[in-house]
C-alpha cells in the first residue's frame, strides 16, 4: 500500500510524539487518584500487579490504536472509514472513530472546568490567601469557587482559550512546540516538589505508604463496622488496577490515534508506546512522592481522594516554610498536566473539520472550543445553580463522567481491540509494526484475546455487573 501523507504535518521526531502522547496520558487524575488508589490497595504490591496490566492490557491496545494512527493518517474518523474499506470491513466500524471523538470532546467539556480549579489555586497561592488556613478555611475557599457561577465560568473560558489558542496553530506551531516546553517543565516541578518533600522530616513515611506491598489488601477488601474491623475476599483492587491501567493512558478518545497519524514513518511503535506508559507511571508515582510527606508532615488524612488537591493540601501549604512558593508551583504543574492533555482532546475533532469541511485550522478550533465552552456550562452549573438537577440521579457532571468514563472509554478500546486483532489482515498489522516475528506473535495474542477479555470485565464493573 502507498503510504498515505498527513494534510496536518508530522512529529518531527520520535522524541516528539513521544512527549506528545505522554503529555495526553498525563492529567489531573496522575497527581491525585493513582497515589491515592495505590496507598489504599497493597502499595508497593499494588503498583506490581498495575504495571501487569498496563503490559497486557494498556501498551497492546495503545498500540493498535497508534498502528491505525499511522496507517490513516487522517482524523480517526477519517482513518476508521478508509481502513475498514481497505480491510474489507462493515462500514460501521468507522464509529470507532466517531466513538473517540465525541468521548473526547464530552471529557474536555468538563475537564476544562476542573482545570480551571487549578488555575483559579495557582492564583490563590500565589497571592498567598493559603497563609494560615483551617480546615474550615480551606473548605470555605473552595465553596465559594464552585458555588459561585460566575467564576467558574471566567476559569473555565480562560482554560478553553488556552487549549484552543495551541491547537489553532497546527502541528508544528502550536502542538509540538506546546509538548516540548510543557512536558519538561512538568518533570522539572515534579522533581522540585519530591525535593521540598524530602525536607519534610516524613518523606519515609511517604514512601512506604506508596511502596511498601501488602497482597492481602489485593484479595481482601476491608471496612470498620461497630468498631470492628470486617474483611472480605473480592479482589476489587485487582479491578481498581486494571481499570487504571486502561483509563489512564488516554485510550478510545481518539487523542492517540489521531497522534499516531502525526508519527513518522521510521519510529517504533512499541518502544514508543512501552516508553509512554511507563513516563506515564513515573509521573504519578513522583506526584505520590511528592504529595504524601507533605500531607504526614501535617497530620492530614491521605484517604481524602479529589478532596486532597483542593481542600487537604492547602492547608499543608499554608502551615509550611516555603509553602507560598511551592503551592504556587504545584498548582501550576496541575495546569500544565490538565493543558497537555485538553490539546489532545480537541485535536481529533479539530482534524476533521479541517479534513471534511475546508476548514481553517484557526477556525476549526474556534468553532469545536466554542462548542465545547457551551457543553462545558452544564458543568459549571451543575456545581451551584443546576446542583438538584439531577438525571438517573446524577447531576449533569456526574453524568458525562459516567457516560465517557464507563462506556463510552471501554467500548472504544474493545472495538480497537477487536478491529485491530480479528477484522485487519495479519500482512496490513505486521506492515506497520515491522517487528520481529516473536514480538508480533506476542501483541497478536494479547490484542485478540487478553485485552478485549479484560476491558469486558473492567466495563462489567464500572456499571456495575461483575
Amino acid at each position: 500500500m502507498a503510504e498515505r501523507q498527513s494534510i496536518h504535518g508530522q512529529w518531527s521526531s520520535r522524541l516528539v510524539f513521544i512527549l506528545a502522547a505522554t503529555g495526553s496520558a498525563v492529567g489531573l487524575g496522575n497527581v491525585w487518584k493513582f497515589p491515592y488508589i495505590t496507598g489504599e490497595n497493597g502499595g508497593g504490591a499494588f503498583v506490581i500487579v498495575y504495571l501487569v496490566c498496563i503490559a497486557l492490557v494498556g501498551v497492546p491496545i495503545m498500540m493498535a490504536e497508534i498502528m491505525l494512527g499511522r496507517r490513516g493518517r487522517q482524523s480517526p474518523i477519517n482513518t476508521m472509514a478508509a481502513l475498514s474499506r481497505e480491510e474489507g470491513a462493515n462500514k460501521a466500524w468507522s464509529l470507532i472513530g466517531w466513538s473517540g471523538v465525541l468521548a473526547g470532546f464530552f471529557i474536555l467539556s468538563y475537564y476544562s472546568v476542573i482545570a480551571g480549579w487549578a488555575l483559579a489555586y495557582v492564583a490563590r497561592a500565589g497571592a498567598g490567601l493559603f497563609s494560615g488556613l483551617d480546615a474550615a478555611g480551606v473548605e470555605s475557599m473552595f465553596n465559594s469557587l464552585v458555588g459561585s457561577p460566575e467564576r467558574l465560568l471566567a476559569w473555565h473560558t480562560l482554560f478553553m482559550l488556552m487549549s484552543m489558542f495551541v491547537v489553532a496553530k497546527g502541528v508544528k506551531s502550536g502542538l509540538e512546540k506546546a509538548v516540548t516546553y510543557l512536558m519538561p517543565a512538568l518533570f522539572l516541578l515534579l522533581l522540585l516538589l519530591v525535593g521540598y518533600a524530602m525536607n519534610t522530616g516524613f518523606f519515609v513515611e511517604g514512601l512506604e505508604f506508596l511502596f511498601s506491598p501488602d497482597f492481602s489488601k489485593l484479595i481482601y477488601t476491608c471496612q470498620v463496622v461497630d468498631g470492628v474491623e470486617q474483611c472480605d475476599i473480592s479482589g476489587g483492587p485487582l479491578l481498581v488496577a486494571m481499570g487504571h491501567a486502561f483509563f489512564t493512558l488516554s485510550l478510545g478518545m481518539g487523542a492517540i490515534m489521531v497522534y499516531g497519524s502525526y508519527m513518522p514513518k521510521k519510529s517504533s511503535i512499541a518502544g514508543s508506546a512501552v516508553l509512554i506508559a511507563l513516563l506515564d507511571t513515573l509521573v504519578a508515582l513522583l506526584a505520590g512522592m511528592a504529595i504524601f510527606p507533605i500531607v504526614f508532615a501535617n497530620g492530614l488524612e491521605p484517604g481524602a481522594g479529589p478532596g486532597l488537591i483542593f481542600q487537604t493540601l492547602p492547608i499543608a501549604f499554608g502551615g509550611m516554610p516555603g509553602g507560598h512558593l511551592f503551592g504556587t508551583l504545584f498548582f501550576v504543574l496541575l495546569v500544565f498536566a490538565a493543558w497537555s492533555s485538553s490539546i489532545s482532546l480537541i485535536e481529533p475533532a479539530v482534524a476533521w473539520l479541517v479534513e471534511n469541511r475546508e476548514m481553517t485550522r484557526v477556525r476549526a478550533s474556534i468553532w469545536i472550543g466554542l462548542t465545547t465552552w457551551v457543553i462545558g456550562l452544564g458543568t459549571v452549573f451543575s456545581f451551584n445553580i443546576w446542583s438538584d438537577v439531577k438525571l438517573f440521579d446524577m447531576t449533569f457532571f456526574d453524568l458525562l463522567d459516567y457516560l465517557t468514563a464507563n462506556i463510552m472509554l471501554p467500548l472504544g478500546g474493545l472495538l480497537i481491540a477487536i478491529f485491530s486483532g480479528w477484522l485487519m489482515k495479519k500482512a496490513s498489522s505486521q506492515e506497520e509494526f515491522a517487528m520481529a516475528g516473536s514480538a508480533y506473535s506476542l501483541w497478536w495474542t494479547l490484542i485478540r484475546y487478553v485485552s478485549p477479555f479484560a476491558v469486558v470485565v473492567v466495563f462489567l464493573h464500572a456499571i456495575g455487573l461483575f
